[in-house]
């Protein structure tokens, strides 16, 4: 447990990408930090699939000036988290690892921090938690079976299975195509009439030509509205089919903490998007002293924000907070 009467200048909740930035802005300019992570190093991307590739090029990755060298034109999982390992140890980041933050509570311009491990007292407040922890559920029947998984780690468990995929960006696509090569039978169930536009666009003629060749079957403007332990009820122009299953994968992304936020008193904002109330030219939300930092920023439009357009974040906030001092 650190010290009660030693005050951080900043506390930074999350150890993903853009919460490494931050820390590595607070070293460059003398202010004392500490990230507090209830993970691994970069959580979310420790828990992407395992043969995950990167959308962006890794130069659109790097912080800190640490060269990202990748042996393709587009890194994957394990080069991010050989890259994002080297730069932590680099910079001697200062990490709190598998420790959840449990409360904070302001007090005359210091906060205190309540952990799962230790208690800390600080100046100022980075939110870096991003939104991969908490599943954008369907909530139909049959939801909280074990055969529904929220998460996708790779395709060997479902050979010659049944499989159905629920959502048509990105990773319902990849999702889709490793497990129909792995010997999966496939099966998505898309709420839009067409696989988004915005799948990575050396993916998306692959997955409509298996589409169109039968390979795996699509369900256009659909939805599923029950599942059982053998099969599910999808909903469709057509009406309502019911088709034999053994595994659904309910790719439809994921939610930002907005109990935590709330807990903070940070507000949301009446958008539809309920964008976390906070200043888009200092990244401080309406709580004195607490910012935002990456994904979170966007509430519920989690593909505004990524690595590559939020790293520069970090040097807004440590600026203004500076700028404060």
């Amino acid at each position: 447990m650190m010290n009660e009467a030693t005050t951080l200048d900043v506390l930074i909740i999350g150890a993903g990408p853009i919460g490494l930035a931050c820390g590595i802005s607070c070293t460059e300019n003398g202010l004392s930090y500490l990230i507090v992570e209830k993970g691994p190093l970069v959580n979310s991307l420790y828990n992407y699939p395992l043969n995950m590739t990167f959308f962006s090029t890794a130069d659109k990755l790097e912080i800190g000036n640490v060269p990202f060298v990748s042996h393709n034109p587009k890194p994957t999982r394990s080069e991010a988290l050989e890259y994002y390992r080297r730069v932590s140890m680099h910079w001697k980041l200062k990490l709190a690892l598998y420790e959840a933050v449990e409360s904070v509570t302001p007090s005359s311009k210091i906060f205190t921090v309540k952990t799962s491990k230790s208690l800390y007292q600080t100046k100022h407040i980075i939110i870096a938690s991003g939104f991969y922890d908490i599943p954008n559920l369907l909530h139909v029947p049959g939801e909280d079976l074990p055969k529904v998984h929220h998460y996708y780690k790779e395709p060997h468990i479902y050979y010659g299975q049944k499989i159905v995929v629920v959502g048509a960006a990105n990773s319902a696509v990849d999702v889709a195509m490793e497990t129909w090569r792995k010997g999966a039978e496939v099966t998505m169930v898309i709420r839009d009439e067409q696989i988004r536009e915005s799948v990575k666009y050396w993916i998306r003629p692959d997955i409509e030509n298996r589409i169109s060749e039968g390979s795996i079957k699509a369900y256009y403007n659909a939805s599923i509205v029950a599942i059982r332990e053998n099969e599910v009820e999808i909903s469709t122009s057509d009406g309502i089919e019911t088709i034999p299953n053994d595994f659904v994968l309910a790719m439809t992304g994921y939610l930002p903490d907005f109990d935590f936020l709330a807990s903070m008193g940070i507000a949301a904002g009446t958008d539809p998007y309920q964008t976390p109330v906070h200043d888009p030219n200092t990244m401080m939300t309406n709580i004195e002293g607490v910012y935002l930092a990456g994904v979170i920023c966007g509430g519920l439009k989690t593909n505004k924000w990524f690595i590559e357009n939020s790293r520069n974040h970090a040097d807004t906030i440590i600026s203004h907070i500076l700028q404060k001092s």
